[in-house]
């Protein structure tokens, strides 16, 4: 009888593997998104490296500014592109008609493009780093950037699932998501460049509040939200 109970839950998390799984392993064969999305951010942080001739104070002042501009433009690529793979090749209808909670479609979903944003920030860091002549290994600073990405994530899969279904998604995503990530990318900002700039983390527990309310708020909301979204 307990087996039974929990066998929902069991098929749920079950449901939400095998869709991280067919992401991950369908990227690493393929490497389209990771590709294109780890050019452009390299190119952003070219551009930025170039265009911002500033002595080294002023160009510490700028850096987590920088960084999250290039984490939102490229996780903004990754996003769409990752749901419109799954419409243009029919596989988004098939798991819709899945005997699956679709909560599951977007908890996996979310995941899986959290991971490729992720792998993007790893690649990131070490390359400005060397670029700007800055050390961003600093645990306040990884901390900030975990919870940051995990609420533009969670935004940002919904919309994207919302986004995909029209012609105009490329455009339409962007429009959509940036309006709704400005608290949290404002957040982010703030807290990046306390900790960059040493300063006591009581003083950024604000921030850091806001992220991380920021993201138990959207991940409800996109969990409550997603079946009604993905309906055309």
């Amino acid at each position: 009888m307990h087996s039974k109970k929990n066998s929902p839950v069991r098929n749920f998390f079950r449901a939400v593997g095998a869709i991280i799984w067919k992401d991950l392993s369908t990227e690493f064969r393929s490497r389209e998104l990771l590709s294109a999305v780890l050019i452009f951010a390299l190119l952003v942080i070219l551009i930025f490296n170039f265009a911002l001739e500033l002595d080294v104070k002023t160009r510490t002042s700028v850096t987590s500014g920088v960084l999250w501009v290039t984490f939102a433009f490229a996780g903004t690529i990754g996003l769409n592109r990752s749901m419109a793979v799954e419409k243009d090749r029919g596989c988004l209808e098939g798991l819709l008609l899945a005997p699956v909670d679709r909560s599951a479609i977007y908890f996996g979903k979310a995941i899986s493009n959290l991971a490729f944003m992720l792998i993007i920030e790893a690649i990131i860091l070490p390359v400005y780093s060397l670029l700007y002549n800055t050390n961003l290994f600093n645990l306040g600073l990884i901390g900030v950037i975990l919870l940051g990405s995990v609420g533009y994530v969670a935004v940002g899969t919904l919309l994207a699932s919302m986004a995909v279904q029209t012609r105009t998604r490329d455009v339409l995503l962007p429009i959509l998501l940036f309006p709704v990530v400005i608290p949290i990318m404002i957040a982010a900002v703030k807290a990046s460049n306390g900790f960059l700039q040493g300063i006591a983390i009581t003083e950024l527990m604000p921030y850091i509040n806001l992220l991380l309310v920021y993201d138990v708020i959207f991940i409800a909301v996109a969990f409550m939200v997603f079946d009604y979204v993905v309906e055309e």
